[in-house]
This record gives structure tokens, C-alpha cells and sequence, in this order.
């Protein structure tokens, strides 16, 4: 998905506060996506305070949307660098199509996961068989040694699986096993990731609770798509009421998360990897390390893609769209600085 903000803000943050609760809470921001109809998302990373949960660097929620008041997706192709998409749905259905030659539906239980590396462009578009679409768009910032391979897609269904009261699915990474083997035989995302990651649904019947073992090395976030839901670690005094579309964030040294329903169900999805230590500038679609980086990123779009719709360009062009490319926003006036 793109950032379809016409005036980017540059995409970095303060550094993160080292020391706070065991639970930090973080409320959106709602990004209008698109056109006069603009489908409205709800934007949770990155924000004042804290910029990554290990890789993840961008989460985008999204409806549930009566497509025919919002007009669903309609995301013409656009470019992105450094990175990897992840689409993920509750509801509807969304046609990708990018530079690689891919072309793939995404529904509810399959995963899309899109590698930019060096540079991809591609579109997303609502079928007309969607008439609620629900879901989460995020990226994933890569480190250094990879963030110039070549691009490449893939799609993979989920398995879901019982743990506690919550059914799972896993579609990043895999749901490490407790102290009692829980989730030992938690099927994994059979997708490339490039630094340790996890991406999951859990759903929770109302009145469940689900205890979630976590990788003590890993810092983690869990945006409730349904709730509220009740979020409690260990050494942390009672649970924190986690509201719809807030972000959790825990940081590292836990080794489980306890999750609980109460009158209604809830739904999460978790987000966790090893803190990414790297610094990035992040601007419109594109993630880099300089300001002049990205400045030159931009250019070759406007020149090969805008301007000369040049398939050999280093972002080629999206066979089977019908219609024009996005062109990039203005550049602030100020030079984009990196920040971890």
C-alpha cells in the first residue's frame, strides 16, 4: 500500500524513551487514502515516541468499510525501496499486481509479502466481489546488508491452530514455544523475512484468555482490531485496557503475554522482532539512510516512470493497470534527516 499523504511528513520520530510502563500505550492518526472518496486508515506506526517494534516501521488499520460509501482500494503504482510490504485481511478481497510480473489476490487466512529491495512499483486495487474490506497493511524496514536485493513477491495461506482460548494464525515468522512447550508445533509464515520477525492473528472468544509465550530478545506490539482487549506481563501491576485500533508496545526481557476478553471478542494482531538498530529516513514510499538517497529515489521515478515510462527503469512498470502511475509528492524544504 501506499502512503498517499499529497504533503509527507518525513517519517521519523524522537528517539524512544529507554525506560516506562511494562505496557505503553499509542493511539492512530486517521490518513485519508485516496481520492474524493478517501478511504480512511488508521495509522499506528511509526508516531511521536517510537518509530520501530523490531523491523515493523509502518502499520496501517483499516475498516471494517462499507466499499460502497468509501469507494474500497484504489491504489495506483507507486514505488517503494528498502523495505517489504506485508497485506493481511480480515474481510474483502484486494488484487496486487507489481514490476516483477506477479499478479495475486489476497483474502482473509493469506498473506502478501512484496520485497522492494533496490525498487519495485505496484498497485492494489479492491475486487468488485469486496463489498467490506477490513484489514492491516504494515512494512518491514530492511537491515543494510539486504536492503539492495533484487525485488520479489510471495503469497502463502495460513494454517490456524488452538492455543489457550485464542485461535492463531501465524503469517510472519513463527510464535516461539512457552515454558510448558506451548505453541512448540505452531505452524510457521513460509515467507522471507531478513532480520528475526513475527506476525500474527489471535482471535479470542469473549471471556478467553490466551497466554502468548514471547521471545524475551524481542520487543513486541499488539494492535487490537477487536476489543477492548486486556493486556498483562509479567511484574506489571494488573492488566492494561488496550482500546479498538490502540497500539500496545512491550519492550524486551518478556517471556509471555497474557491476553483477555472480557463481554465482547477480541482480535489482535501481534507484532514482534530484535530492535533494529539502524538508522533510516523515511519519505512518502521510500526508506533509505540519507536525505540525498531518498532525494534520488524520487528522481528516478519522476524521470523513468512519470515522465518516460521506461520498463527498464529501476522500477519498472505494472503490466495489467489500467491507468496512470502515482507521481511523488514535493521534497520538504528541509533536508530529511536519519534517526534510529
Amino acid at each position: 500500500m501506499s502512503n498517499l499523504e499529497r504533503d509527507p511528513v518525513e517519517l521519523l520520530c524522537p528517539p524512544e524513551t529507554p525506560h516506562g510502563p511494562a505496557v505503553q500505550l499509542f493511539d492512530y492518526r486517521e490518513v485519508p487514502l485516496g481520492g474524493p472518496r478517501a478511504m480512511p486508515v488508521r495509522r499506528t506506526l511509526p508516531q511521536r515516541g517510537r518509530t520501530t517494534i523490531g523491523a515493523w516501521c509502518f502499520a496501517d488499520h483499516y475498516g471494517p468499510d462499507d466499499v460502497s460509501v468509501t469507494g474500497g482500494m484504489v491504489v495506483p503504482p507507486h514505488p517503494h525501496t528498502g523495505l517489504q510490504t506485508v497485506s493481511w485481511l480480515f474481510e474483502g478481497e484486494i488484487e496486487h499486481r507489481d514490476s516483477t510480473g506477479s499478479h495475486e489476490l489476497v483474502r482473509p487466512g493469506g498473506v502478501n509479502l512484496m520485497t522492494a529491495g533496490r525498487g519495485i512499483s505496484h498497485s492494489e486495487v479492491s475486487t468488485g466481489a469486496t463489498t467490506r474490506l477490513h484489514g492491516v497493511q504494515l512494512w518491514v524496514a530492511l537491515p543494510e546488508d539486504s536492503r539492495h536485493v533484487g525485488p520479489f513477491f510471495e503469497h502463502a495461506d495460513t494454517t490456524p491452530f488452538r492455543l489457550g482460548d485464542a485461535t492463531l494464525r501465524v503469517f510472519v515468522g513463527e510464535l516461539v514455544a512457552g515454558d510448558a512447550g506451548e505453541a512448540a508445533d505452531a505452524p510457521s509464515a513460509p515467507v522471507t523475512v531478513f532480520s528475526p520477525l513475527l506476525g500474527a492473528q489471535v482471535d479470542l472468544p469473549a471471556g478467553g484468555t490466551v497466554d502468548l509465550p514471547l521471545d524475551p530478545g524481542f520487543e513486541h506490539g499488539l494492535l487490537v482490531d477487536a476489543g477492548p482487549a486486556h493486556v498483562e506481563v509479567g511484574g506489571a501491576d494488573g492488566a492494561t485496557e488496550v482500546a479498538w485500533s490502540q497500539l500496545a508496545y512491550l519492550g524486551t526481557g518478556h517471556d509471555r503475554v497474557r491476553v483477555r476478553a472480557d463481554a465482547d471478542p477480541v482480535r489482535v494482531v501481534l507484532l514482534g522482532g530484535v530492535p533494529f538498530g539502524e538508522e533510516l529516513v523515511m519519505w512518502w514510499n521510500f526508506i533509505g539512510r540519507s536525505h540525498d538517497e531518498v532525494v534520488e529515489f524520487r528522481r528516478r521515478w519522476q524521470s523513468d516512470v512519470i515522465d518516460r515510462n521506461d520498463p527498464d527503469g529501476p522500477f519498472g512498470t505494472v503490466a495489467g493497470y489500467d491507468g496512470r502511475p502515482l507521481p511523488a509528492p514535493d521534497l520538504p524544504t528541509v533536508r530529511l534527516k536519519p534517526r534510529r
